[in-house]
This record gives C-alpha cells, sequence and structure tokens, in this order.
C-alpha cells in the first residue's frame, strides 16, 4: 500500500488530498515539525536523505517531489480521472501548472517568508539595520514579483473556472498551496475575484476537507 510520510502543515497536504479525491487506498505516517525551528524532524532523512516532506513509498520504491508525487499517483491510482488525456491542449495545460506553481510561483512566496522572518531573528544589536535592509528587498523586488504572478493567476483563470480548463483536476491541487499562501502571506484574494473565488471552491469540496481529518490542522484551510 501507498505510505504517505506526512510533515504536519505542509505541501504533503496536497498528496492526501489528491489521493482523498481518487479515493485510493493509502497510510501516513505523521511527522510534527521542531517548535523551535519549524523545521522537519531528523526522522524523515530515514525515508528521504534530504529529509524533506512530501515523500511517498511503495513497494520499495521512494518518491519525493510534489509534482512527481501527483505524476506518480494519477499514473498508478487516476485511471484517466482528474487529468486530460496526453496530447490534448488540456493536458499540456495540466503539465504547464504542475510545475509551475513550485517552479514559478513558490520562490517569491518563500522569498517574502524568508526576509519577513530575519529581523525577528536577528540579534538585538543589528535587528534596525535587518528590519530596513528586509523591508527594502520586500518592497524594491519581492513584493512587485508576487503581485506580478498573482495577477497573472487572476487573469487565467478568467479563462476557465479550473487551471486546466472547465474541469477540476490535479493542476487545481497543485496550485492550491501556492495560493493559500499567498492569501495568508501576502493578501491575494485583495482586488482578485477569481483567485478568491477558487480558493473557496476548493476548501468547500468533500476530498479536500476529509484530507484535513486525516492530516491534521493546516494553517491555510478555510476562506
Amino acid at each position: 500500500m501507498l505510505t504517505v510520510h506526512h510533515l504536519e502543515n505542509s505541501r504533503s497536504q496536497r498528496v492526501l488530498w489528491l489521493l482523498e479525491e481518487l479515493e485510493a487506498p493509502y497510510e501516513i505516517v505523521r511527522y510534527a515539525r521542531d517548535p523551535k525551528t519549524m523545521l522537519a524532524p531528523p526522522e524523515l532523512k530515514a525515508v528521504h536523505p534530504l529529509g524533506k516532506s512530501p515523500v511517498v513509498t511503495e513497494d520499495g520504491e521512494t518518491v519525493a517531489e510534489t509534482g512527481a508525487i501527483i505524476e506518480y499517483i494519477l499514473e498508478r491510482y487516476g485511471a484517466g480521472r482528474l487529468a486530460a488525456p496526453v496530447g490534448t491542449p488540456e493536458y499540456r495545460r495540466l503539465r504547464y501548472w504542475l510545475h509551475y506553481a513550485e517552479g514559478s510561483a513558490m520562490p517569491p512566496l518563500l522569498l517574502k517568508l524568508v526576509f519577513g522572518e530575519m529581523a525577528p531573528r536577528s540579534p538585538a544589536i543589528v535587528r534596525p539595520l535587518v528590519r530596513t535592509i528586509a523591508r527594502q528587498a520586500q518592497q524594491g523586488f519581492i513584493d512587485p514579483q508576487v503581485a506580478a504572478h498573482l495577477d497573472y493567476i487572476e487573469g487565467e483563470l478568467e479563462k476557465a473556472e479550473w487551471f486546466a480548463g472547465p474541469e477540476f483536476s490535479a493542476a487545481d491541487i497543485m496550485m492550491s498551496f501556492p495560493l493559500e499562501a499567498a492569501a495568508e502571506r501576502a493578501a491575494a484574494r485583495v482586488g482578485r475575484p477569481r483567485l478568491a473565488a477558487f480558493l473557496k471552491r476548493i476548501h468547500q469540496r468533500p476530498a479536500y476537507r476529509r484530507a484535513l481529518e486525516r492530516g491534521g490542522p493546516y494553517a491555510y484551510a478555510g476562506d
């Protein structure tokens, strides 16, 4: 059986959601974050050398990286569901968003998180200087990048209700994490009604709620 090595409040929530949508059998091994550093525990390194989540194991095989895991699950359990046929425009859009979510959307959001934490984690004597540098970096580069991506996504959602076309697909599951993070950290919903409506739709899906029940508390769950 497929085992999901699930770190609380992390990207691996998407893997649980996909499995719930497909009603595929799986089991969970849950890992708690370090309460001080909020990093993954060292036990995850026994599963994968990088010690990151999500990771899935099945039949002696280990698969890491959210996009790769989603493709693996679709190939093994999808039976054509949540993905358009190969070679169609919808399939190409699905593949695009599977890569875009982590390759383009997440880096500026991660930078925003890191620079936002720099001053509070700095020694008091240098904190004012660090705060000034972090603020300049956010205002001059990071925030404009975040806004550009969110505006682009808003425009794409004008074309269709879901990312890969008119039907809900794994692309929407993959895009959920950066958009939920953006809504939490960058007020993504403000002035972007289609993005806000997308988040509301996914949070109402029964499989999304079931994944929360199995995976535990999730910071971005809610409207």
